[in-house]
């Protein structure tokens, strides 16, 4: 019996990820399983660029809209209902097609990946320290207890610097030995949609200008009343963290959509570092002519 693929589309912000992934469920007979952890998100629409249910063209999405954003992401819980929904597809005869720009999401859904557990004292009093003396010394303390660990996380990532001490603590082992690995539990297909740095950065601001103009001020106003601002990992997300500081007067609203831009691009060339370190992601410029016939062409069927 033929073994369906399981496809991730993958790649950096304005890439054009999501009507690629549309473009391939419609000519496999698949259905799109979200990967952008934002967009998990209910009612976080412009500032995600979530498709449209016109946008959609009739494929089932899935794996959108199904937390409020007072809730704190978990990468092992989007594990536990994604895994479920591919085997269901799997079995259905249905191609699951991946598509969004969070890589941990990514290998979580594809890769043999476990995550330890975790510890709400250990984990409070961690960021507790977090907010006191900032990301420096703890980081300082990762490098000290796992430098493999510490090498593959951002200085100024508090969040996952917390996460990996606390996984040190709980569990007496570097957290390095929990950090994803390149072997995938499916038969499955990386694409990469690759686009020039350059033109990537038009594109962004192009976006950042879009949502502006569609109301992503008023979808904060509206998520702010929601208990967004309380939300760990929502209220970081790009565009709403800016937004949120103009109503909070911090900002002009010039300064938000400009610090928008800047820190999209900076997370972008983040996006591009992480794809483009996994050996198995076959990269497809998105400016080339026939990019759907290119990437059927590398997927088995």
């Amino acid at each position: 019996m033929r073994q369906l693929p399981v496809i991730a589309v993958v790649g950096p912000t304005a890439a054009g990820k999501s009507d690629l992934a549309v473009d391939l469920a419609l000519e496999l007979g698949g259905e799109v399983i979200n990967t952008d952890s934002m967009q998990l998100y209910r009612g976080m629409d412009i500032g995600t660029a979530k498709l449209t249910p016109e946008e959609r063209r009739g494929v089932p999405h899935h794996l959108l809209d199904i937390w409020e954003v007072t809730r704190t992401a978990s990468v092992a819980e989007y594990q536990a209902l994604a895994r479920p929904l591919i085997d269901d597809m799997l079995a259905r005869g249905v191609v699951p097609v991946l598509a969004g720009g969070s890589g941990l999401y990514v290998r979580a859904a594809l890769d043999d990946l476990e995550f330890p557990g975790t510890d709400p004292g250990i984990r409070a009093r961690l960021e507790a320290e977090l907010e006191r003396v900032g990301t420096a010394p703890l980081y300082e303390r990762l490098r000290d207890l796992d430098p493999k660990a510490a090498e593959a996380i951002l200085p100024g990532n508090g969040r996952r610097i917390v996460r990996a001490l606390e996984v040190i603590e709980l569990s007496g082992r570097p957290f390095s030995a929990t950090m994803p690995s390149y072997d995938a539990i499916y038969h499955s297909v990386q694409l990469g949609v690759e686009v020039p740095r350059e033109v990537l950065d038009e594109r962004v601001a192009v976006r950042v200008e879009r949502m502006w103009e569609a109301g992503l001020v008023e979808e904060v106003g509206r998520l702010a009343a929601h208990g967004l601002a309380e939300g760990r990992t929502a209220s970081r997300a790009l565009g709403y963290a800016q937004v949120l500081r103009f109503l909070d007067g911090e900002w002009t609203e010039d300064q938000a959509k400009q610090e928008t831009i800047r820190a999209t691009r900076r997370f972008v060339r983040r996006q591009e570092s992480w794809f483009r370190r996994d050996p198995r992601v076959l990269w497809l410029p998105q400016r080339e002519p026939g990019l759907l016939g290119r990437a059927l062409a590398l997927i088995p069927r």
